[in-house]
């Protein structure tokens, strides 16, 4: 990936909020499948309509809170979901750091503002975007925004299936949702797809991640996998 230019000024524009809305598109489409999962799966867990609705809005993290359903109970413990969220979303410390050339142009309240609406696929898409030599910053906010609209409608419409469906919406699996999760996350990976000679890198962080699985307790093969990759690309890199 060719670095900014630093003659380059980095902008944040209405219109990058756009582009990066309507280019996250299709991938909100896919999430719009997991997020009706996340929605039933939280009222057979307990949750109301408004419950769920209100943790996707606040928290907006489906990893986390799908991991968090397995928590809910009359007593929460309130512990235990703090780390296991810091675990799952301990990636997006290197994600951020990927996007750096992006925020540390912005004020702070934008670079913030902006971070609590990144995932993953409005991140692949950024950084797809930087790697072409967008400039204009706006473009991870505005993917981020068409990830929250897809997200909390689809929270809102599988926690209210029961209300208009009955039963009928009840087992994800028979719908072939409970797969949606994968397939947006093996979709992101064409994205950063530039030939043979990435393969090495992907090989040591799924092997990583692979060993991290089978060794360490939680989600710590997230972490295991992201950072073992990185490392051996940026060796690569400087060789």
């Amino acid at each position: 990936m060719s670095p900014i230019s630093s003659s380059q000024p980095i902008t944040f524009t209405l219109s990058g909020v756009r582009r990066g809305f309507q280019n996250c598109l299709p991938l909100g489409l896919s999430v719009f499948a997991y997020g009706l999962v996340f929605g039933i799966l939280a009222v057979q867990t307990g949750m109301s309509t408004a419950q769920a609705g209100a943790m996707s809005l606040s928290t907006f993290a489906g990893a986390s809170q799908l991991m968090v359903l397995e928590f809910w109970g009359p007593t929460l413990p309130f512990l235990g979901i703090v780390l296991t969220t810091f675990i799952v979303n301990l990636r997006h410390v290197l994600m951020g750091a990927a996007l750096r050339d992006w925020l540390i142009a912005l004020p702070p309240w934008k670079a913030y503002g902006t971070l609590f609406f990144m995932t993953d696929e409005s991140w692949a898409l950024s950084m797809r975007e930087m790697g072409s030599g967008g400039r204009d910053a706006a473009f991870l906010l505005g993917a981020g925004l068409c990830i929250y609209v897809f997200w909390f409608s689809a929270t809102i419409l599988g926690a209210s299936s029961g209300f208009f469906l009955g039963t009928a919406m009840s087992d994800p699996a028979r719908w072939g949702l409970d797969f949606a999760f994968t397939a947006v996350f093996i979709s992101l990976l064409i994205f950063f797809w530039k030939g043979r000679q990435d393969l090495p890198v992907w090989l040591v962080a799924a092997a990583a991640a692979w060993l991290g699985w089978a060794m360490l307790p939680g989600k710590w093969y997230i972490l295991c996998g992201g950072l073992a990759g990185g490392l051996y690309g940026a060796w690569r890199h400087g060789r």
